[in-house]
């Protein structure tokens, strides 16, 4: 079989780990079988293996090979639908419930760094930057939604103050968000999967899942092997192709695009982001961007729907690069690349059991990183008998997008379309 690559991206080339994994050639038994080695899998992974199961993981590709290794590598809080619209639409009880677990993926994130040490340049600190007052409007009311549910370590920021955070004049204002944070998102989940393997965990790279056998024990089968197990995790997010059609069709693959440059002067990196936070705007079709641990400015942005492949990505990301911070005209881009995440049509992940023993969690809509890492701890707890917090994620609609596969990503578009002319306008 040949080896798999990952994308030509800079967290490839600066990868901790390039180790390849052998694939499964044999028919063997675990007391669990994860399929895939992204953030869902491995953080699932890794938790279980801390409480001493037998845990097999079947990557397709490579470890981190889709969203987890290729994202902004941002800890952002919450979900893509706050707590205010899910307490709104499903209920005070849900809401609260959600509200409870909204802030602990970032703690899942920082205790594995910590006990794992983890290399993988976490750095405190992200800000939500407002590109009109509308928008500031919308930051207090997160501050004061957040602050209602224990999270504390925020601060408004005036439109003169965020200038001492970001050396760009398009704002108008920001919410520094202190238990926010950055890091290499490749070499996070590097880390995770060298820590599940050194509790006993077993992880086969270029086993791709061709089925799943449901009964009391479930087979998941690859071309050359197959694993026997009581539990089945299913974590391919938008990279399943196919396994789990009903799975695939509650949720539409999307692409970001992201650049990274050359390394910049000390002098370039202090203009641009003097005290090293992380950036996101709050435009629906958000730009999102933050230096490296080698001092590169990473920056993304931008939605293709249905994860069309763009043909020129830097041309496509580099001026809006260009338009927060125009003195960085003729600086070399390093890298450039795409990569999927799934976005569901109410905008909240999706977790669930198909039978008794076959688990699954998708659809993070653009907030996967931290809700990811919760979704394993979810998981784990579930398997253990503790099914209270996953029930809630269970209890969540998970409705199909409207006219199928045919429908579903030209009313994203139009969508997107529309949200896009808000932005502009500032309403």
């Amino acid at each position: 079989m040949s080896q798999s690559s990952h994308t030509t991206s800079y967290y490839a080339a600066s990868a901790n780990d390039k180790v390849q994994r052998p694939s499964l050639e044999a028919d063997i038994c675990s007391d669990i079988c994860v399929i895939g080695a992204g953030f869902t899998g491995m953080s699932s992974a890794l938790h279980l293996a801390e409480q001493g199961f037998s845990v097999t993981v079947l990557e397709g590709t490579r470890i981190g090979f889709g969203a987890s290794g290729r994202n902004g590598g941002q800890i952002v809080h919450s979900y893509s639908r706050d707590v205010d619209f899910i307490e709104k639409h499903y209920g005070q009880n849900t809401g609260q419930e959600m509200g409870k677990m909204a802030f602990e993926g970032a703690k899942v994130i920082r205790r594995f760094v910590k006990d794992y040490q983890i290399n993988c340049d976490l750095k405190d600190g992200g800000i939500f930057a407002a590109c009109n007052p509308k928008q500031m409007r919308e930051l207090e009311g997160k501050k004061k939604l957040w602050e209602s549910h224990g999270h504390q370590d925020l601060e408004l920021l005036s439109a003169t103050d965020v200038q001492n955070y970001i050396g760009s004049d398009r704002y108008a204002g920001a919410l520094l968000d202190k238990s926010g944070g950055h890091f290499h998102p490749l070499n996070l989940v590097l880390g995770e999967a060298a820590a599940f393997e050194g509790l006993g965990g077993i992880i086969y790279e270029d086993s791709k899942v061709i089925g799943i056998e449901e009964g009391e024990r479930a087979v998941v089968r690859t071309e050359k092997g197959s694993v026997t197990a009581n539990y089945v995790i299913v974590a391919g997010n938008a990279y399943l192709e196919g396994l789990v059609p009903k799975l695939q069709a509650k949720a539409m693959p999307c692409g970001t695009q992201v650049i990274t440059t050359e390394p910049l002067s000390q002098a370039q990196q202090d203009a641009l982001l003097p005290n090293g936070q992380c950036v996101e705007d709050c435009n629906y079709l958000l730009d999102y961007y933050r230096l490296s641990g080698d001092g590169r400015l990473i920056y993304g942005g931008g939605v293709t729907y249905g994860a069309r492949e763009p043909d020129k990505i830097e041309a496509l990301i580099t001026p809006k690069m260009l338009k927060t911070f125009p003195e960085l005209e003729g600086v070399r881009v390093d890298f450039a690349w795409t990569g999927n995440f799934l976005l569901t049509l109410m905008r909240l992940p999706q977790l669930g059991r198909i039978g008794s023993n076959i688990y699954y969690a998708q659809g993070y809509s653009g907030h996967g990183v931290t809700c990811s890492h919760l979704a394993g701890k979810v998981i784990c707890d579930a398997i253990q008998g503790d099914a209270k917090r996953f029930d809630v994620f269970a209890g969540l609609p998970q409705y199909p997008f409207p006219g199928g596969q045919a429908l579903r990503i030209p009313y994203t578009a139009m969508g997107a379309w529309y949200y896009n002319l808000r932005d502009k306008l500032g309403v």
